[in-house]
C-alpha cells in the first residue's frame, strides 16, 4: 500500500510524542528526523503545522523552544494508522529514545520566562518539572529586561544546583 510521504512524517512525528512521557522540542523531533534523513526540514516543518492545526498535536512556545504534546485525538489517530509505520523505522525512534531520553527530559523539564509586569519591573519565572509535576517554581522580580534575560539564560545550567541547595537546607 502505498502512502503519501508527509502522512508518514506526521505518523513518525505522533509516534515519538507518543513514546514520551514529556512534551518534545520541535527541535528534538527534528534533530532525530533529520539527523536519520527521513525528509528535510521545510518538509517537517509542514508535518508539524498541519498536525497542530488539526489538533492532533499542541504547541506551546516557552521562550526560545516550541513544546510539542500529543493530543487525545492524536493518540487516537497513531492508534488507527500506526500500522502503517516501518517497523525498521519504530526500531530507530525507540533505539534513539533508549540512548537519549535523559537528555531529552531535562532539555524541557528545566525551562524559564520573563515578562514585564504591570508595576514595570521584569519577572522572571524559572521552573524545574517532573512528569506534569512542578518540583520548583521561583518568581523574581528585577529592574530590567538584561536581567531579566540573563537570569533567564543562567536557569538551565544552574536549576540543579539551586534545587539541592533548597531540598538541604528546607528538608
Amino acid at each position: 500500500m502505498n502512502q503519501d510521504p508527509l502522512t508518514l512524517y506526521k505518523l513518525i512525528i505522533l509516534y515519538m510524542l507518543d513514546r514520551v512521557s514529556f512534551p518534545l522540542t520541535k527541535a528534538q523531533v527534528g534533530d532525530f528526523i533529520l539527523e536519520k534523513e527521513y525528509t528535510n526540514f521545510i518538509t517537517l516543518q509542514q508535518a508539524i503545522s498541519e498536525l497542530t492545526d488539526a489538533e492532533l498535536v499542541t504547541s506551546k512556545s516557552i521562550r526560545n523552544r516550541t513544546h510539542l504534546e500529543l493530543t487525545k485525538e492524536g493518540k487516537q489517530t497513531l492508534d488507527f494508522f500506526e500500522n502503517r509505520i516501518n517497523p525498521s523505522i519504530k526500531e530507530d525512534v525507540n533505539n534513539y529514545f533508549k540512548e537519549n531520553e535523559f537528555e531529552l527530559r531535562n532539555e524541557v523539564s528545566v525551562y524559564s520566562n520573563y515578562y514585564k509586569s504591570t508595576t514595570g519591573e521584569y519577572e522572571t519565572a524559572l521552573v524545574i518539572k517532573e512528569k506534569e509535576i512542578e518540583l520548583v517554581n521561583v518568581k523574581l522580580s528585577v529592574p530590567t529586561e538584561e536581567i531579566a534575560i540573563g537570569i533567564c539564560d543562567k536557569w538551565e545550567g544552574a536549576s540543579q544546583d539551586i534545587y539541592n541547595y533548597l531540598v538541604t537546607k528546607l528538608f
